[in-house]
């Protein structure tokens, strides 16, 4: 790019003008600013806001946040999804405590080196909270910058992503980075929409090649979308040998997922997918011995639920069942509790166990 000042000018002309007023942009601190960048990755701003305000009044400091216990991490995270997020940060809490004397590091390459900190969220943090004109190039900033310059090629591609992030590095100015990437990433999500771009309300109507050629709609390129896949999934509520079920003061069996997978940390009511010519009965099994190795009789069912992940797509079937024989190993778990209705509170499920916990609820009433 020839001369970035002009939409440097004018982007910031537009930041300073009105921009959002957000829990984290009224702190200095660069650990709110990493907690903010963190959980707004995949997750809207609406959606953050009160698990950041829980956040930050639970675990203010990132010695605060070391210091606690991953179960306490991961139920505070509940409900926010990708939890591969909260688990990184709680190691990445603890490398700063003991490689950085407990402070966050201050530059875009020593950010790159703590746990789940990529390029992009190394960039957001070193430009807001230590003003280094580092570059952001997230979901936002790819669709503005593709119509700024009207990019006609596949922006999931390596080299045209390498292309963007040269075009990022270009634009952010020496003087207030952390505020134009602020406004690079709003103009993304405020203005600059995928489906319908509001061009008439945008600050940089003269310099945006794609609304001057009519190409707003057909930028960034991307390739057509596969077929989700979709997996019917078995889980069950597995009652002590000598339990009542039903009842809310007997014990179930509850297990945790292994920490270095999908949803890894959190508990669940185990199982697993169901595979050709078996019934969910037989699945469920089947899962569970190979899991926990343990025999189980299944009983009535309890609840369907519809789930989609980012790959993929669930139906999820939860049955009733007895404990037989033998006790639970660890085989394809990570650990393994016997608890009562009332004791679920204190551990964090995703939100297909929590449906799960709601039905059961419904079914058997709360102790």
């Amino acid at each position: 790019m020839e001369n970035p000042e002009p939409i440097q000018d004018a982007l910031l002309r537009w930041w300073d003008a009105d921009h959002a007023d957000l829990p984290w942009r009224r702190s200095e601190d660069p650990y709110a600013i990493w907690v903010s960048e963190i959980m707004l990755q995949q997750t809207q701003i609406t959606t953050v806001i009160p698990y950041f305000e829980r956040w930050m009044a639970r675990f203010p400091t990132v010695q605060a946040l070391a210091e606690a216990s991953l179960d306490e991490v991961l139920k505070l995270w509940e409900g926010l999804g990708y939890y591969s997020r909260a688990r990184n940060l709680h190691a990445a809490a603890n490398m700063v405590m003991v490689d950085w004397n407990g402070r966050l590091p201050q530059t875009a390459a020593d950010l790159m080196k703590l746990k789940g900190i990529g390029r992009y969220t190394a960039g957001a943090i070193a430009s807001i909270a230590f003003n280094e004109p580092a570059p952001v190039l997230d979901g936002n900033v790819i669709r503005v910058l593709s119509r700024l310059t009207d990019l006609p090629d596949d922006v999931t591609q390596t080299s045209t992503k390498n292309d963007l992030w040269q075009l990022a590095e270009e634009l952010v100015p020496p003087d207030r980075p952390g505020d134009f990437n602020q406004a690079l990433m709003e103009l993304g999500q405020q203005i600059c929409l995928p489906a319908r771009p509001m061009c008439l309300l945008c600050p940089l109507p003269t310099h945006c090649l794609a609304r001057q050629r009519g190409t707003q709609l057909e930028r960034p390129v991307r390739p057509p979308r596969k077929r989700t896949p979709h997996y019917d999934v078995v889980a069950g509520i597995i009652w002590a040998r000598d339990a009542v079920v039903g009842d809310p003061d007997s014990k179930f069996l509850i297990a945790q997922r292994p920490l270095d997978g999908l949803l890894g940390g959190l508990w669940e009511f185990p199982g697993g997918k169901q595979e050709a010519n078996e019934t969910l009965s037989q699945a469920l099994i089947r899962e569970i011995e190979e899991e926990l190795a343990i025999q189980i009789e299944v009983g009535e069912f309890v609840t369907q639920i519809k789930h989609a992940y980012t790959h993929f797509r669930i139906t999820l079937h939860a049955f009733q069942a007895r404990h037989l024989s033998d006790s639970p190993q660890h085989l394809g778990v990570a650990d393994h509790a016997w608890v009562t209705l009332a004791e679920l509170d204190s551990y964090a499920f995703a939100v297909t166990d929590r449906k799960i916990i709601a039905a059961l609820r419904a079914v058997i009433g709360e102790p």
